[in-house]
């Protein structure tokens, strides 16, 4: 397992290589962010580079897949976004599906997303880059999201049916959501892509809360997981000494 932070997150409202600098100088060797519009990806890679830090992920351009009118316009964005993941030479990206459309069934909801991602996976595939599919609490952050329930995102994953597209589980959203995350983590292990970590109550740092993150950690590494944990919160104390108590707790050489 790798540890990756989310320097959107933690260092909010910081320019991505200026904050790459900052993380990297703490001894991150791996680093995340949302969106990229608006970003300078090319700084951002130079700033990578010179500083030892691997890109592990960041977001689609658009992320509307419940409506399959809007489907041209994810796929578009989706093909933007491989040119800035080679930039970047980044090989996760992070979607979310979009919201949950008044008046049409989830049923219709689920199989337009199923469509689109069946419609990325042969991109996808020819790129060598993974599409992480996000759940998301809607109880608190979300509201009005399609998608909050991991068994739903694992459907989805397996109607797909391509290595390429795969589950982003954010244990934070699934604590609020549906709970019992190690046993979930666990079961649906080999459709995950990327995990994401941060205190509950509150998205804090990751010991600010109810989970175990300890615990819950290495029961995923001891099955086998060998992706990123990525750390994606809202420092509450010193975002630098934050960084600096995730590298010594989990990060291993």
């Amino acid at each position: 397992m790798k540890v990756s932070f989310c320097l959107d997150a933690i260092y909010n409202g910081t320019e991505l290589s200026a904050a790459i600098k900052r993380a990297a100088a703490l001894g991150c060797r791996a680093a995340e962010f949302w969106g990229w519009p608006g970003k300078d990806i090319d700084g951002a890679a130079a700033a990578a580079k010179e500083n030892g830090v691997e890109i592990a992920a960041f977001c689609t351009g658009n992320s509307d897949l419940t409506d399959p009118v809007k489907r041209s316009e994810y796929l578009a964005g989706l093909r933007e976004t491989v040119s800035v993941a080679r930039k970047l030479d980044c090989k996760i990206i992070m979607t979310q599906v979009g919201p949950e459309l008044p008046g049409v069934s989830r049923a219709a909801q689920a199989d337009s997303i199923v469509k689109g991602l069946k419609q990325c996976a042969p991109v996808l595939e020819g790129e060598g880059l993974t599409l992480a599919v996000e759940p998301l609490n809607t109880a608190y952050d979300h509201k009005g999201y399609y998608l909050s329930s991991s068994d739903e995102c694992a459907e989805i994953i397996t109607a797909v049916g391509s290595g390429n597209v795969k589950m982003l589980f954010d244990i934070y959203h699934q604590q609020i959501t549906e709970g019992d995350v190690t046993n979930r983590l666990l079961k649906y292990l080999n459709l995950i892509g990327h995990i994401h970590c941060a205190g509950h109550p509150g998205r804090h740092e990751p010991e600010n809360g109810e989970l175990n993150y300890g615990y819950i950690l290495a029961a995923v590494q001891k099955a086998g997981y060998k992706g990123f944990a990525g750390f994606e919160f809202f420092p509450a104390g010193d975002a630098d000494a934050a960084i600096r108590g995730i590298l010594k707790t989990y990060q291993r050489a």
